[in-house]
């Protein structure tokens, strides 16, 4: 079990270092508030995790992103917006 879970763990790793360097933050509407925080679209997976965010102005955003520190390095950290 642990096997597997290490194995995952590294699947994720590399899942998210795609998706960073997709999305970047350079030409993206920031987000009012937070000078950290931009918006981006991003397709979801069959668990409902953001895969493939690219960075896109407010008006078309499915997704609010920002970067962070993770003991791998960097990663991106996703939340989906409301629909209202």
């Amino acid at each position: 079990m642990k096997t597997r879970i290490a194995s995952w763990t590294a699947a994720a790793a590399l899942t998210v270092s795609a998706v960073v360097a997709t999305a970047a933050p350079a030409s993206a509407d920031p987000v009012p508030g937070s000078p950290t925080q931009f918006y981006a679209y991003c397709s979801v997976d069959v668990l409902g995790v953001p895969v493939a965010c690219t960075q896109t102005d407010e008006a078309h955003a499915s997704h609010i992103c920002q970067y962070l520190a993770t003991p791998l390095g960097i990663g991106l950290d996703c939340i989906q917006r409301s629909a209202a």
